[in-house]
């Protein structure tokens, strides 16, 4: 009988990924979720009955339990970035990943991957940063063996950054950043997949391990090359943080008095974030300990952001039919 792998959080944007590549790897998986009926695609990653959503709430010890039973192998992706209702950041980065470790001990899992991020650090200005870095020490002290890997911003089709940008510029003529001057080293989410299969799979140390690409760009820089790709030219409008905070302010009290329903576009902790460049720490643990080599930016986003240009999967056509006429 093939091994078991319990991935919490495993149809989200990274969850996915990792989820598909266990399936290939020929393990059973399941996927544990708030909400399994919105994670039947999980299912076309492997063979009948290979991958299975269930229900799980991480904020409850016998559901991860539940979840956990019979597994081999634990990956947690839970993880959010703003606050909802009960998922606040303590609750799911800092109390969560606690309540995984306990029942990854009990159950006898052989491992234990964990998905952080860059900038997790108690002593960060965020409540983001320092409920990850929370989290990452709860699971260390129930489960030392385990892997953390901590990405920078991760890109991919299913981003929530490029594409909210991208489509932002089909209506508007200005693209307001915040942070202009602020580094990242975004890594694609299959990158980082592959990353925590290998965690899974091989005989790797456990520890802390960050995640970066191959390129290291300012917010602005990111902007830019991003308009590049879909084609378009438009004004990017650097918010100074003071003005951004009291942005974020009025954005968190309008979310909470609408008990959700009215998305907060920046919030004070995101802005708070962004004080921060978001880049793999010098002498850190990363992509080659694991025998990988991280993917550029660029091609990739061009394989999904083509939908974001004037003339979609048509503008490489006209750009061609240009050429030949000159």
């Amino acid at each position: 009988m093939s091994h078991l792998v319990t991935i919490y959080g495993g149809s989200g944007f990274v969850g996915r990924y990792i989820a598909r590549r266990m399936a290939k790897e020929g393990w059973r998986v399941r996927v544990a979720v708030r909400k399994p009926n919105e994670a039947l695609f999980v299912r076309t990653y492997g063979v009948v009955g290979q991958v299975e959503p269930v229900l799980c709430n991480v904020r409850n010890e016998a559901s991860v339990a539940s979840a956990i039973r019979g597994a081999r192998a634990v990956v947690n992706c839970v993880g959010i970035l703003s606050e909802v209702g009960k998922n606040t950041f303590q609750s799911i980065q800092a109390e969560a990943p606690g309540c995984i470790a306990r029942a990854a001990t009990q159950e006898g899992i052989e491992r234990l991957v964990h998905i952080s991020a860059i900038g997790a650090d108690l002593e960060a200005t965020s409540t983001y940063g320092q409920t990850k870095r929370a989290g990452e020490k709860v699971i260390l002290s129930q489960y030392p063996q385990a892997v953390i890997l901590r990405p920078s911003i991760i890109f991919g089709s299913e981003d929530q950054f490029f594409n909210r940008f991208a489509a932002l510029t089909k209506v508007s003529g200005v693209l307001p950043i915040v942070g202009a001057h602020t580094r990242f080293q975004p890594v694609y989410v299959d990158d980082v997949a592959k990353a925590a299969v290998c965690a899974v799979l091989s005989t790797v140390e456990g520890g802390v391990y960050e995640l970066g690409g191959p390129e290291i760009k300012t917010f602005r820089d990111l902007m830019q090359l991003m308009l590049r790709v879909i084609r378009r030219r438009r004004l990017i409008a650097n918010v100074p943080f003071p003005i951004a905070a009291s942005m974020g302010f009025l954005f968190d009290i309008l979310n909470s008095a609408s008990f959700g329903m009215i998305p907060a576009q920046i919030t004070r902790d995101q802005v708070r974030s962004l004080r921060r460049d978001n880049v793999v720490s010098d002498g850190a643990k990363g992509f080659a300990d694991f025998g990988l080599s991280p993917l550029a930016l660029e091609p990739i986003m061009e394989e999904y952001l083509w939908r974001f240009r004037p003339s979609g999967q048509y503008e490489k056509l006209k750009e061609s039919a240009q050429s030949l006429d000159t």
